[in-house]
């Protein structure tokens, strides 16, 4: 099954915030080719960018998740996709058409307001109690 991940399920992770348990049994399943995870490239930045001075041995981290995950970067024509949504949060717009774009099953995300589309989301809790 491919997943893609939001951004936040990652920062829960490494910031220890609420849920960041699950994050770990998600990244781990991951890990052991239980799913097969998916991710945009601005995942990285954002990661590298709000956890840089918090955690200390980022960058292997990142380098972590770019072993585990396929990556894409957005084109052009997903840009416009995501603009041409009627959502005001951008960001979660391009995550969706990368997600549909690379034919995901599903996004997993702790943003209660990711726009869902036709493609189910999960929090990281509901996606482990239905999958795991």
């Amino acid at each position: 099954m491919k997943i893609f991940l939001d951004t936040n399920i990652f920062l829960d992770l490494i910031l220890k915030r609420e849920g960041y348990q699950e994050s770990l049994i998600i990244l781990n399943a991951i890990e052991k080719e239980i799913f097969d995870g998916v991710i945009l490239d601005i995942t990285i930045l954002n990661i590298d960018y709000i956890a840089n001075k918090q955690v200390k041995d980022l960058k292997t981290f990142l380098l972590l998740l770019s072993t585990l995950f396929e990556i894409k970067g957005a084109s052009n024509e997903m840009i416009k996709d995501a603009i041409a949504i009627n959502n005001p949060d951008l960001e979660d717009n391009l995550q969706y058409i990368c997600a549909k774009i690379t034919k995901c099953e599903v996004i997993v995300s702790n943003d209660k307001n990711f726009y869902k589309g036709n493609l189910e989301v999960f929090s990281s809790v509901d996606f482990i109690e239905k999958y795991l």
